[in-house]
């Protein structure tokens, strides 16, 4: 038989939805000829028909969402204080500059600008002073 009418009055009872009812597999017999919500009660007294925990939302996800946005902060920081591009754009300005400069003095031809201009804009060069030494090592000055 079914335990339908039972669950439904032991639910209106703990003022629960069915889903949160627990009803004791072994007392099925008592459960099944209780017709009354007086029998009903006493069957919750005992222990027979349990509520269940709610169910809550759970709070994991949203946890580690907030570990992860932790320690953004700026003293959490690490490396270099200095904004990597203005570094960048302040050392190749610089190289074109010289560049610039060599070729107007005519002391590197406009074929050798070029190629040093684009090994300057590769990352090649890590200064002027690394850029004159690399135009003595490969001997592209002109002899005056």
């Amino acid at each position: 038989m079914s335990l339908k009418p039972q669950k439904k009055m032991a639910a209106s009872i703990l003022k629960i939805g069915g889903s949160r009812l627990w009803i004791n597999p072994e007392e099925f017999g008592r459960i099944e000829s209780a017709i009354t919500k007086e029998e009903i009660r006493k069957l919750i007294h005992e222990g027979v028909i349990v509520t269940r925990r709610e169910r809550g939302i759970s709070r994991g996800r949203h946890r580690a969402k907030t570990r992860k946005k932790k320690g953004r902060g700026a003293g959490s920081k690490k490396g270099s204080s200095h904004n990597k591009k203005r570094i960048w754009v302040n050392k190749i300005r610089t190289l074109r500059f010289r560049l610039k400069e060599l070729k107007d003095k005519k002391i590197i031809t406009p074929e050798i600008y070029r190629k040093l201009v684009l090994l300057a804009k590769g990352g090649t060069f890590r200064s002027v002073s690394h850029l004159n030494e690399y135009l003595e090592s490969h001997n592209l000055t002109r002899r005056r």
